[in-house]
């Protein structure tokens, strides 16, 4: 035994033998995990593209993508008629609104009470019977722990009177609305054992803060960062592109209330600014996105416009010199402004003329255009100082880095929010940093690394390097894996009217990601070499309406960006692609556009959706077959360690 463990592994024995001090105690924690190994696999969650549509993301959330309402169907079957069942499920969605409004409308009694508990009581136990006693008790919230407890684990007829009993008890006390609310948190707790978020998050939509708290209370998730996110994350870090990129972003969607009032951003400076050199310019092209031609004159659109252009312009400037002091993004080719006639309003792009359709320009420099003003640094100065002292962001985005990453691979999954960038079909497309060529694997581990080190040294006095530009490139780098085009072409959408310099170029990922071989390489890379493995793709909207499929490569690659944005589904057709992957089968689900909460709550609507199944099986896939069963077992066999050190005296039992 002396020879079989080294020094290191018995001081790991010896922190390990404080948590189980006994031969006993260790056989029972073996004997546990043993049995939990051979439970199902807990129900998977995959949501991607939120772009800050918060009602939608919570509704999904809440009906589990539809698993509730079959959950429903398998405890009640036609027991319950189906509008007994959509005032459930609306009750367990919205306990607290639903509730006041039965309440008002006079439909709630002592009767009704009764019936509703008993039912929630139902649903409760359908949905946490595959998991451990100790896992479910964990779960329930812990004001009405005994109670749901008790409830859920109703085991003879000669206990009837006695759960009866807790019932009538509950309601007597007047505690059901409280009761309610808690058991149908647990609920949709136990309907989902992990969500997966694909990126996207932040812009477009009003509120992507509310959609960051809503993660941060989930018990278990993990984010893939899309570029939408990473430009937010680099903004938190301080750096002043990303900063500038964020409020362009907000105010050409007119959602500046999410950095002035959500994250408590002081914008006074850029509206001061931008008065004073913007007021009397019509900024048509920067007019927010959604405006109505009739509420162009409204004072807060055009405030809105004029600050939409000051910080675009900014932005244009600050975009150059990022990329003059980083030759080896090779982006030179986004360098406009020194390709503008500035007396005849034109501009030179790949080698061609265009008109542009705006070209009052009043703080740009013709013989230095990439020059920041006095009166635009100290604009600057004054958002960097508000972001870096932002607590809810700089919180928000502690999450974003603590639960999220590039790229994750979970249960034979690779997660990915766009793409990895190819050379050609079978290449890998390299990137220079700092000196050395990355690819594939290698270049999402080495971006990812780069910007962790920003942000944990985000407030170092000493700038020792570029490094913070890492997160405007992989926010629009033609190498970026969480972008994947060959440019992004802001200024030509901005300010001229041809398509033709407007286009930007998908990376070759996407054409070739129809191709089962290729999605076969691409999950190689990453190591997963079976034929059950797969990719799950957000970031490029499926647009059903043209026909298109998110169900790529003979199922090998799906693609779940259905348009839960409202901005896009005009292009896709639909609200939204949601995947789940319970224990038997995978599916995925297409939504219909969500209305509202309200009317959710007022007239027990759902979110009408349809499911394509991409895998079904005969057993179960187990725990033992996942990660979290690889975890396991490595905790038994440091546990079985543990015992023969304990059987070979190199480790005392500690005895009570």
């Amino acid at each position: 035994m002396n020879n079989s463990l080294s020094s290191e592994e018995i001081k790991f024995l010896q922190q390990l033998s404080k948590q189980f001090p006994t031969v006993q105690a260790a056989s029972t924690e073996i004997i546990n995990l043993e049995a939990i190994k051979l439970l199902p696999k807990g129900t998977e969650h995959y949501i991607t593209d939120i772009h800050g549509e918060f009602n939608t993301f919570n509704h999904i959330l809440s009906n589990a993508s539809g698993s509730l309402r079959r959950k429903m169907d398998d405890v009640f079957g036609d027991s319950i008629s189906d509008d007994e069942k959509k005032q459930l499920a609306t009750i367990i969605y919205y306990p607290s609104e639903k509730l006041s409004l039965l309440a008002s409308q006079g439909k709630i009694d002592n009767n009704w009470y009764a019936i509703i508990l008993n039912r929630l009581v139902n649903v409760a136990r359908e949905v946490s019977n595959k998991y451990t006693r100790s896992k479910v008790r964990k779960a329930m919230p812990k004001e009405y722990a005994f109670i749901i407890d008790e409830l859920l684990n109703e085991a003879s007829v000669d206990k009837r009177n006695y759960y009866t009993s807790i019932i009538r008890s509950i309601i007597e006390l007047k505690r059901a609305n409280f009761f309610i609310e808690s058991i149908s948190v647990f609920i949709k707790r136990m309907l989902i054992d992990r969500l997966h978020v694909i990126g996207d998050i932040y812009d477009r939509g009003p509120q992507a803060v509310d959609v960051v708290e809503l993660m941060k209370s989930h018990h278990s998730l993990d984010i893939q960062w899309g570029n939408h996110d990473i430009i937010w994350m680099g903004a938190a870090c301080g750096n002043k592109l990303d900063i500038a990129e964020v409020i362009r972003l907000t105010a050409r969607y007119g959602s500046l209330d999410t950095i002035e009032d959500d994250y408590g951003i002081n914008v006074m400076s850029l509206v001061t600014f931008a008065i004073a050199f913007y007021e009397n310019d019509p900024a048509v092209p920067f007019i927010p996105k959604g405006t109505k031609p009739e509420n162009y004159k409204d004072a807060n659109v055009r405030l809105m416009t004029i600050i939409h252009k000051a910080i675009a312009v900014i932005t244009f400037k600050l975009e150059g010199q990022l990329i003059k002091r980083n030759p080896c993004f090779d982006m030179e080719h986004r360098l406009l402004l020194d390709k503008i006639d500035y007396e005849k309003g034109t501009i030179i792009v790949e080698g061609e003329k265009y008109q542009l359709t705006d070209y009052h320009f009043p703080t740009i420099d013709p013989n230095d255009p990439y020059k920041l003003t006095p009166e635009e640094e100290y604009v600057m100065e004054k958002l960097q100082y508000s972001f870096l002292n932002s607590y809810k962001m700089q919180d928000h985005i502690a999450f974003l880095f603590s639960k999220g990453s590039i790229y994750s691979v979970y249960n034979n999954i690779l997660m990915l929010h766009g793409c990895l960038p190819m050379k050609s079909k079978t290449e890998f497309r390299e990137f220079n940093h700092k000196g050395k060529m990355i690819k594939g694997k290698e270049l999402c581990d080495t971006l990812e690394l780069t910007i962790r080190n920003v942000w944990q040294n985000r407030f170092s006095k000493t700038k020792k390097n570029n490094d913070g530009d890492y997160f405007w490139y992989l926010w629009c780098g033609a190498c970026s894996p969480i972008f994947g085009k060959h440019r992004m072409a802001t200024f030509e959408r901005y300010v001229i009217d041809d398509k033709v310099p407007q286009k930007e170029i998908l990376d070759p990922y996407f054409t070739f990601r129809n191709e089962e071989e290729f999605c076969e390489m691409i999950l190689k890379e990453f190591g997963l070499d079976n034929e059950e493995a797969r990719i799950v793709n957000g970031h490029i909207p499926v647009k059903v309406k043209k026909g298109e499929s998110p169900i790529l490569a003979n199922g090998r690659l799906l693609v779940i960006d259905g348009g839960m944005s409202k901005a896009y589904q005009k292009e896709t057709g639909i609200g939204g692609y949601t995947l789940i992957y319970s224990s038997k089968r995978m599916f995925l689900v297409e939504h219909e556009p969500f209305s509202s909460s309200q009317e959710a709550i007022e007239n027990e609507s759902d979110i009408i959706s349809r499911n394509y199944i991409i895998e079904q099986r005969s057993a179960p896939i187990l725990v033992k077959d996942t990660d979290v069963g690889k975890e396991l077992q490595s905790q038994i066999n440091d546990l079985k360690k543990l015992i023969q050190a304990f059987n070979a005296g190199l480790i005392k039992e500690k005895i009570a």
